[in-house]
């Protein structure tokens, strides 16, 4: 591949990855087994990403694995519902064009492991998007790196990346051991530990101890968004809860760093993220709303009229399968609408006319103000749905 015997994508493909595996001192090239590609919105990459992947496109890069995206900039669909500009949706709609070139699954999801792309224990991966990188370290066992949108899809081109990092059994190892002296009791709680641990912490792979940590998939999706987000965490460990914690002994965790983490830290983090009074709007799925939480917002909202915007941010297969269950028709009835495709933080908000947002999610209270100048307030997915009702 690298000497050009597979043609031109193929090598340049390979000529990244191995600058990369130079950079890391990786012996060698690994399989992988799927991929998630980064770097999927207009207005993330702009008209030279856009360039970037017609040229490779055009040139007859093809995915060799299972290759899904990240959200794009927009519904695909139903964009004009969401008042994007046509010539936003000119240009995204040209990446999405070669994306589907490529034969990458036009999945434009941030959960790719609820929508098919789920990785088994130990299989080795190549995942851009952070906080489904947390995911699939984590609470499946896979093993990826935190790749950028160019590697992965180098990696979906030649099905391959280097061997270093978190492929790697000795770098899997916890670094940190972390006590919540906490109760956490929402979904806004665990974002909040999240992004309180990566800001302390920076990189590590922190050992997680704690009576109110529990295996709840919406939880720990949102805890990993949360420490990825404002730290560079891939790989957590929570007794009993994530897949690898089992191999690890008490010995292992007795030489360790110990952090605290109380109610003062998530209250810090809170207040620090918090910009907006009075929002205008209510926006849910930073990573994408599950079908789970499509089950508690339809029930929250059935049978009542919103007084306030209320947008929920989904994958396109989680809307069929919230269709079917009769989520989709409460929430609209009610008011809301449910944006496929796309989410809050890297859709055109600003050039929407979006202003202030209430969330649930830390991460996108980080990104909002700088990516679309929006400010944000936070509370627990119940309360939103509650201030949406109420409009005040």
């Amino acid at each position: 591949m690298l000497q050009g015997e597979f043609g031109e994508p193929k090598a340049l493909a390979m000529k990244l990855l191995v600058a990369v595996g130079d950079i890391f001192d990786a012996e060698r090239m690994i399989k992988v087994k799927s991929v998630q590609v980064s770097g999927v919105s207009y207005k993330t990459i702009g008209d030279a990403g856009l360039e970037f992947l017609e040229d490779l496109s055009r040139k007859g890069a093809e995915a060799t694995v299972k290759t899904t995206l990240n959200p794009a900039g927009m519904d695909l669909t139903k964009w004009r519902r969401m008042r994007v500009p046509a010539d936003f949706a000119s240009r995204q709609m040209r990446i999405i064009s070669a994306f589907k070139r490529m034969r990458a699954n036009i999945t434009c999801t941030c959960i790719p492991y609820f929508v098919g792309n789920r990785p088994r224990f130990g299989e080795s991966i190549a995942w851009a998007e952070s906080s489904a990188v947390a995911f699939a370290n984590s609470v499946l066992g896979a093993r990826t790196n935190r790749e950028g949108g160019p590697t992965a899809l180098a990696s979906s081109i030649t099905g391959r990346t280097p061997l270093y990092g978190l492929h790697l059994d000795e770098n899997r190892k916890p670094t940190h051991v972390i006590q919540v002296r906490s109760e956490l009791r929402t979904d806004l709680d665990f974002s909040l530990l999240g992004y309180a641990l990566g800001r302390k912490l920076g990189y590590c792979v922190p050992f997680i101890e704690g009576t109110c940590l529990r295996k709840n998939l919406d939880h720990l999706k949102s805890l990993g968004a949360s420490m990825a987000t404002s730290g560079a965490i891939a790989l957590y460990y929570i007794n009993g809860v994530t897949a690898e914690s089992g191999l690890i002994e008490e010995g292992d965790l007795c030489s360790l760093e110990k952090i605290v983490l109380g109610e003062s830290e998530l209250r810090s983090v809170k207040e620090e993220l918090t910009s907006a009074e009075s929002p205008s709007y209510v926006c849910l799925g930073c990573p994408h709303c599950s079908l789970e939480e499509f089950r508690t917002v339809a029930k929250l909202v059935g049978g009542r009229r919103l007084r306030a915007k209320l947008w929920c941010f989904t994958s396109r297969k989680t809307w069929q399968e919230a269709e079917k269950l009769g989520y989709v028709a409460a929430i609209e009835k009610a008011g809301g609408m449910l944006v496929r495709d796309t989410c809050m933080v890297v859709s055109p908000l600003d050039e929407i006319g979006v202003e202030k947002v209430l969330t649930n999610s830390c991460k996108a209270a980080h990104y909002l103000p700088t990516l679309s100048k929006v400010q944000v307030a936070l509370a627990p997915l119940k309360e939103c749905v509650g201030f949406a009702i109420k409009g005040s």
